[in-house]
C-alpha cells in the first residue's frame, strides 16, 4: 500500500529541516546562486516556486506568508516581493535550474548549483547603469 509520504528528511527532524530549508532560500536570495546536494536542491525548490508565487500576488495576506514560511526573516521577505516578484512578473513557474556539479570528495554526493533564471533585478542596478550612461 502505498503512503502519503512527502519529501525527503536528509537525516533531519522536521524543526531543524525546516530551518535547513530557510537558511538554504535565504542564501539563494542574498547571493542569487548556492552549491548544494541534489536531494538538498530538490526539496527547496517547491518552497522556492511557492514563495516567489506569494511575491507576486503582492497582498498583505502574501506578505505575511511569506513572513511565517521564512520564519520573521524581513530582510530577505522584502527583496523576495520587490525585487524577485519584479523580475519574474511575466514567469509563471520555472524560477530555479540546476546545473549539475563534480561529486563531493568526502563522501561522492551529487552536487549542483541552483540559481535564479533570469537575472534579478535590483533598484541598485538600475541607479547603476543610469549613472553610467549619463558619464558617457
Amino acid at each position: 500500500m502505498n503512503k502519503r509520504v512527502f519529501g525527503t528528511k536528509l537525516s533531519r527532524e522536521r524543526s531543524s529541516r525546516e530551518l535547513l530549508f530557510v537558511s538554504l532560500v535565504e542564501s539563494l536570495v542574498l547571493h542569487g546562486k548556492i552549491s548544494t546536494t541534489k536531494a538538498k536542491a530538490k526539496s527547496i525548490i517547491g518552497l522556492i516556486d511557492r514563495l516567489v508565487v506569494l511575491g507576486k500576488k503582492n497582498t498583505l495576506s502574501s506578505k505575511r506568508q511569506i513572513l511565517k514560511r521564512l520564519k520573521g526573516n524581513k530582510d530577505i521577505a522584502t527583496k523576495i516581493w520587490t525585487d524577485i516578484a519584479n523580475t519574474f512578473d511575466k514567469r509563471p513557474s520555472g524560477f530555479t535550474r540546476t546545473i549539475p556539479l563534480k561529486a563531493r570528495k568526502g563522501d561522492l554526493a551529487k552536487m549542483v548549483r541552483l540559481e535564479w533564471t533570469d537575472a534579478i533585478i535590483t533598484p541598485e542596478v538600475i541607479k547603476t547603469k543610469k549613472d553610467e550612461k549619463k558619464k558617457v
